[in-house]
C-alpha cells in the first residue's frame, strides 16, 4: 500500500518491543513481493552486529537504519550501508554526527521511554544545520499536515514516517499514507 501510494522506501522494523516489529519470514514474504527500485530500509536497535548481518543478507535489504547507540565501529562493520538514527534534544545531540561514516543521518525527537516512532518533533532548524554532515532523512512527529512544511523549511534529503500514519500503533491509515506521500512530494 505505501509502494502504490509512491513511497521510495519502505522501512521494516526488526526490533521486537516495536508494536511494529516483523518477522524475518514476514520481511521476506514482503520484500519478495515489491515491485524494483523501491528500496528496503531494515530497522535495528542495539541489535548484535551478526544478526544485522544474517537478517540484511536472508531479507535482501538495500540499508539498515539503526536506532540504538551504536557505535561507529559497530556502523562500520554492518555488510549494508547505514542510516544511523540520532535523537535530537538539542544542537549538542548532533556532536556525534562527524564521527559516523555512513550514507545518511536520520533525526528524530528525543523520548526517553522510546527509540522513535512517538509522534513528538523536535526543532528543524537543527535539522537544517545539520545537512553539512551528509544526507539528512527528518523524521519525528511528521504528518500529512506537516510534511510539506518541513520540506520547503528543511529541505532534507527525504522523510521518514511511522506513527504520523498510523489509526493504531503498528496500523498504517491508507488514506494518511497517500496524504502523507502526495504532501511530500508536493513542491
Amino acid at each position: 500500500m505505501a509502494v502504490q501510494s509512491g513511497a521510495d522506501a519502505l522501512g521494516l522494523v526488526f526490533f521486537e518491543k516495536s508494536p511494529r516489529c516483523v518477522t524475518i519470514e514476514q520481511a521476506a514474504t514482503i520484500i519478495s513481493g515489491l515491485p524494483p527500485f523501491v528500496q528496503v530500509v531494515g530497522l535495528f536497535v542495539n541489535a548484535p552486529l551478526e544478526y544485522v548481518n544474517a537478517t540484511a543478507e536472508r531479507c535482501r535489504l538495500d540499508l539498515i537504519q539503526l536506532h540504538g547507540e551504536e557505535s561507529p565501529s559497530y556502523c562500520d562493520a554492518v555488510t549494508r550501508r547505514v542510516m544511523k538514527a540520532f535523537r535530537v534534544r538539542g544542537a549538542e545531540s548532533l556532536a556525534a554526527l562527524t564521527d559516523y561514516r555512513v550514507a545518511g543521518y536520520l533525526l528524530d525527537a528525543y523520548s526517553p521511554n522510546s527509540y522513535g516512532g512517538t509522534g513528538e518533533r523536535f526543532d528543524w532548524d537543527l535539522a537544517s544545520a545539520a545537512k553539512g554532515h551528509g544526507p539528512i532523512i527528518l523524521a519525528g512527529g511528521l504528518t500529512p499536515g506537516n510534511v510539506a512544511l518541513a520540506v520547503s523549511s528543511v529541505a532534507p534529503y527525504a522523510v521518514d514516517v511511522s506513527s504520523g500514519v498510523e489509526a493504531a500503533p503498528g496500523r498504517k491509515d491508507p488514506v494518511k499514507v497517500r496524504a502523507f506521500v502526495r504532501n511530500a512530494k508536493t513542491r
